[in-house]
């Protein structure tokens, strides 16, 4: 059976000219990068390459850059790094109703030890309106969290306006960019954001390498201890191919966007209004609002969404129901509910990421799969 994976907002497939450098590294870069002797120089250089590499993709200074294992370890540091290095009379937190859980989790703990937690609503189309934001902050929040990107609608969220209404207020804005940075244009500095996370499995790289910008003169606490590597941000001796490997895939991000943008755009939307078309009583969620080229998240009446997965992958086509992390929890979707919509349309919802290895023939295969599948489950429940 061939099989064709539609579930890169999960994680991605490492790019082959990521894989070349990984092994490479591997290969010649053994030495620790902290040791001062040739080994350890020669892996310190790939390291601080990566950081150019990943700096130009989102467009900051390779100095405000820490390299981290992902985006979850990313936001936790930005989220309770600044929170805690916060003065006592600034105690408040604001996130969105949708954030993913690398931020709520780090905000919920941040709510444990004394801080005031604000989460923000979403309207239908799951965006932020900023007004939201300007009634919510005070003078005593430290820090506003609001993803980038949502990795269930690909929602883009208004962050530049967002950031002048959290320094308003003398406010830090961290953005979750991990399912933003590679996909659309991000300048961190022309955004105005504070802190911006990225993890590489996104962006076709291994799993285990991220990084977190900190723009210069943001105060953090540590959140672990034992050594002064990172510029005395987060110690442990560097994960020396994985930073290389993501430095990589950020060249290749930067060097492909705007083409895949493009490419993988036209198959986003030609596979929406197939199914749109084909399929009854089924709508995209999040659909009226900008969104990353590569993301559809589709409701379908009347069929359970796990049921649907299943159907899909016994015909080869890996999709998913939402975030990966989340994958076998009973409770319907955080975001879904969010926007507005019920428990039984969040479970019959179905997220379809595209990638740069998916093809218009492998786009209408799984049009035909889906418009099957989706009327032999409706088959099913109506004689149940």
């Amino acid at each position: 059976m061939q099989r064709f994976y539609f579930d890169h907002n999960a994680t991605t497939p490492v790019a082959p000219e990521v894989l070349e450098a990984l092994a490479q590294c591997l290969e010649q870069a053994y030495g620790n990068p902290s040791s001062i002797h040739h080994f350890g120089q020669a892996a310190k250089q790939m390291v601080e390459t990566a950081r150019r590499q990943v700096a130009a993709l989102i467009g900051c200074r390779p100095a405000d850059l820490v390299f981290t294992s992902g985006g979850t370890e990313s936001d936790n540091m930005a989220v309770l790094g600044v929170v805690r290095a916060a003065p006592a009379s600034r105690n408040h937190v604001i996130a969105t109703s949708i954030e993913h859980p690398a931020v709520l989790g780090p905000c919920r703990q941040l709510e444990k030890e004394g801080a005031a937690l604000t989460l923000l609503p979403v309207g239908p189309d799951g965006v932020v309106d900023p007004e939201e934001l300007r009634r919510a902050i005070r003078p005593e929040t430290a820090l506003v969290s609001v993803m980038h990107a949502n990795n269930e609608l690909g929602t883009v969220q208004p962050i530049a306006e967002l950031a002048e209404i959290a320094h308003s207020a003398g406010a830090l804005l961290h953005v979750d960019g991990v399912q933003a940075a590679g996909k659309i244009p991000v300048n961190v500095e022309q955004l105005g954001v504070d802190l911006y996370a990225i993890s590489g499995h996104k962006l076709y790289a291994p799993k285990g390498a991220g990084a977190l910008y900190i723009r210069k003169g943001v105060s953090m606490a540590p959140i672990a201890y034992g050594g002064r590597h990172e510029r005395d941000r987060r110690p442990g001796t560097e994960n020396v191919p994985g930073i290389v490997a993501l430095g990589a895939a950020a060249e290749l991000a930067a060097r492909t966007l705007a083409a895949e943008a493009e490419r993988i755009g036209a198959l986003r939307d030609r596979f929406e209004r197939a199914v749109l078309e084909r399929i009854s009583s089924a709508a995209v969620n999040g659909g009226a609002a900008k969104r990353t080229h590569n993301t559809s998240n589709i409701r379908f009446e009347g069929v359970d969404g796990e049921a649907l997965v299943i159907a899909l992958d016994l015909r080869g086509f890996a999709v998913s129901t939402g975030a990966a992390c989340s994958s076998g929890a009973l409770a319907p979707s955080h975001v879904l509910l969010a926007m507005g919509l019920t428990p039984d349309q969040s479970r019959g919802s179905m997220r379809f990421s595209l990638g740069r290895q998916n093809t218009a023939e492998q786009v209408d295969a799984l049009i035909e799969a889906l418009t099957e599948s989706v009327a032999h489950l409706r088959r099913i429940s109506a004689h149940a």
